[in-house]
């Protein structure tokens, strides 16, 4: 890594630790929570998907389980020929990879190698649309995660390639993001405000 390589990293760091710290004392953030909600809600109604990944909140970030599970529910109602189905990522740390397990409240759960919770023995899932958690996200749907990149190889081998939708804050929002050559713009952006990408 040459020394324009390390500013970067360094000044990447900074960004998300200024984010993180920004996101923990947002004094409104349970009703953040609650309109983000119900945008996701609202822009779920009519998607034709039947698997969707998420992720388990940490960190402060948005609870999406609840609308899933709601439109795992509605699912039920409409009595469609496949069930919904809802997946949670499970983390191979020596490996660096990503799939995605069913989840349902109430099913087991155990820690992962990073002490995230994640589904216990459920069935490997594939989904077609993936929510991702953002740290911060900028303009052109580009996402500032923690910095692992699990989401960028999850992506790259995941087969069809599932629509990918950003979900945070408004207070995440970051105006002169400049994403890196290997970062790829996400599908769909979602904050508490509504739709921000595509604009």
């Amino acid at each position: 890594m040459d020394n324009l390589d390390q500013q970067k990293s360094a000044a990447k760091k900074a960004l998300r630790k200024e984010l993180l710290d920004k996101r923990l004392s947002l004094t409104d953030r349970l009703q953040r929570a609650d309109s983000l909600l119900q945008v996701m809600r609202i822009w779920l109604v009519g998607r034709p998907d039947v698997v969707i990944g998420a992720y388990w909140p940490i960190k402060g970030e948005f609870d999406p389980l609840p609308a899933l599970h709601r439109w795992k529910e509605d699912g039920e109602l409409l009595d469609q020929p496949q069930p919904r189905r809802i997946g949670l990522p499970v983390v191979n740390k020596q490996h660096k990879t990503m799939s995605f397990h069913a989840w349902y409240p109430g099913c087991p759960m155990e820690e992962d190698a990073y002490g995230i919770p994640k589904p216990k023995d459920t069935e490997l899932i594939v989904p077609t649309l993936l929510f991702a958690p953002c740290v911060g996200y900028g303009p052109g749907g580009y996402r500032l995660g923690y910095g692992g990149g699990f989401y960028d190889r999850v992506l790259s081998t995941l087969q069809p390639k599932p629509f990918t939708v950003g979900l945070g804050f408004g207070a995440g929002f970051i105006p002169d993001f400049e994403p890196e050559a290997h970062d790829l713009p996400l599908d769909a952006i979602l904050n508490d405000h509504g739709v921000v990408w595509p604009v």
